[in-house]
């Protein structure tokens, strides 16, 4: 049963993708599909689904530092949007059940608020799989949109922990003691995994047992478990490593998460309606966490892009109807109607995520009259030194790339790069290095660039290759540009896209090998 649906996942994943839409959209459409032709979900399917939330909180949790949840910008968006987003929508509902509207008109004000509540939530896993597609998790947004979901998270916890009354008990004493000490140790056994098959299994092993495990005992949330320990290896500097091992199992089986929110969705034309009136309302989530960010003195287009990162409803909202449907709240159909609910927003936003950038341009000139005077220091105007060669992406690459230009034109070269962490060991060995997106429109105007003559595109996504292109294009950028690509169709496009000069990494990586061990041989031979 589960190679059927996982058969209809990839045959609707697929024709999705062929639109140039993300394939999750199609997973959503394959869970209805089966779901309307009689299938239902099954308990080995519902552990596949689990275990890729777990897998992906454990993910997360590898790339977040705790320092970052500390920041007003962070913590106050997040809190105050929550508060002013649940009572809101819970007075939107009661409005509809006073006009004797299906599905709303047996509310009252603590069921209402309840819904309210699960409504206000953004999805984890769609925020997630869309910034690493785009290549974004280490962007400014990208870590804002993480926090304020860390954040929901917590919010998550305390909500789980009055309304069932399942309360820590004194294992939880005992894992705040336990894990600090432990750490050198788990951190020497990362070490000695090294880099083959074991580290995968590394992974799964923290993230299922020590985490999830462990808090379930100690009468925790099993998810925030496999964050919090995912948060403990963050540092290490097999972090990165340690979540590419884990990449094509959360993916798989994130799936079958999709999968299930469709086959466990109780149709009925009621549900559908109501379904349909909430996803009205969402623009109004939408804007408040626009409004909020913007408050905190971030620039218009982080703002704009952590909006459009988090416009959907969360699967979070399942979780608590079905809580509620079983206690006797609200209706069995409310978990139907969140289904739907939670499914019609991944769809919309799937596209409106894919042309975030295009869309900022559009409505940039009105965005900007209302942004804030005074800014965060991390999006202040920056210097490029006087470069004339500009590199995008300071990974393996573009790091090897500066070096080399570095040694005959010292003052001609400077990098970007979007992970702050990476900017300060860069500019800790004394390189030219600034913290900025090479895909934003406003990158130019926050810039000097008159001495630019050279852009490389070395970022590891070609989606952001090709959007940076895009920004050069729309500034006018008449200089030099070379990219790398990972494969041949992507040379391809980007030659189509006037690049003067595009690197294959795969195919030309050994030819540079070959080239380097030559010239060592050669120099010998004369010395």
């Amino acid at each position: 049963m589960e190679l059927l649906y996982f058969s209809v996942a990839f045959v609707c994943g697929f024709i999705i993708l062929q639109l140039r839409l993300p394939p999750l959209i199609g997973f959503l459409a394959a869970g209805f599909i089966l779901n309307a032709a009689g299938y239902q979900s099954t308990p080995i399917l519902e552990q596949i689904a689990a275990l890729g939330v777990t897998l992906l909180l454990f993910s997360i949790g590898l790339k977040l530092k705790v320092k970052s949840l500390t920041k007003p910008y962070v913590w106050g968006p997040s809190t105050i949007h929550l508060i002013i987003t649940s009572l809101l929508f819970s007075g939107i509902m009661l409005g509809f059940g006073a006009f004797g509207l299906p599905m709303f008109i047996d509310l009252n004000f603590e069921t209402a608020l309840l819904v309210g509540f699960a409504l206000s939530f953004s999805s984890t896993v769609f925020a997630v799989k869309v910034l690493e597609q785009r290549g974004e998790m280490s962007s400014i947004h990208g870590k804002l949109s993480i926090g304020i979901l860390v954040m929901q998270d917590v919010f998550a916890v305390l909500f789980l922990a009055i309304s069932t009354g399942k309360v820590p008990n004194i294992w939880a004493l005992g894992l705040l003691i336990l894990l600090p000490l432990l750490r050198p140790l788990l951190y020497k056994i990362l070490n000695k995994s090294e880099h083959g098959e074991l580290l995968p299994l590394f992974g799964f092993f923290f993230a299922l047992l020590v985490g999830y495990q462990a808090f379930e005992f100690a009468g925790l949330k099993g998810d925030l478990g496999a964050l919090i320990i995912g948060m403990m290896f963050a540092s290490h500097k097999k972090a990165g490593e340690l979540a590419k091992s884990l990449l094509n199992f959360k993916d798989l089986m994130l799936v079958g998460f999709f999968l299930t929110i469709g086959l466990n969705a109780h149709l009925s034309m009621e549900a559908a309606i109501a379904a349909l009136l909430i996803v009205l309302i969402l623009p109004l989530k939408v804007a408040l966490y626009y409004l909020m960010t913007n408050i905190f003195r971030l620039r218009a287009r982080t703002s704009l892009l952590n909006s459009f990162t988090l416009s959907n409803f969360s699967e979070f909202g399942l979780i608590v109807c079905a809580l509620a449907a079983t206690s006797g709240w609200i209706s069995g159909e409310w978990l139907a109607v969140m289904a739907i609910a939670v499914s019609l927003t991944f769809i919309i936003a799937s596209p409106i995520n894919t042309h975030s950038n295009e869309l900022y341009v559009k409505i940039e000139h009105w965005l900007l009259k209302h942004e804030r005077a005074v800014r965060l220091e991390v999006e202040q105007p920056m210097s490029l030194f006087q470069a004339k060669i500009l590199i995008f992406g300071m990974g393996r690459i573009g790091a090897g790339a500066y070096e080399t230009i570095a040694q005959r034109y010292p003052t001609s070269v400077a990098g970007v790069d979007i992970n702050s962490d990476s900017v300060r060991r860069h500019q800790e060995r004394g390189r030219h290095v600034i913290m900025a997106d090479a895909t934003d429109p406003d990158f130019w105007t926050r810039v000097n660039h008159s001495q630019v003559e050279m852009v490389m595109l070395a970022m590891p996504k070609h989606i952001q290759n090709l959007t940076a292109l895009e920004q050069l294009k729309a500034a006018g950028f008449d200089g030099q540009v070379s990219a790398i690509a990972n494969y041949p169709d992507q040379q391809i496009e980007l030659d189509k896209l006037g690049v003067q000069t595009t690197y294959n990494f795969y195919l030309e990586a050994g030819s540079g090998f070959g080239e380097h061990v030559t010239e060592t041989l050669f120099k010998k031979e004369e010395t």
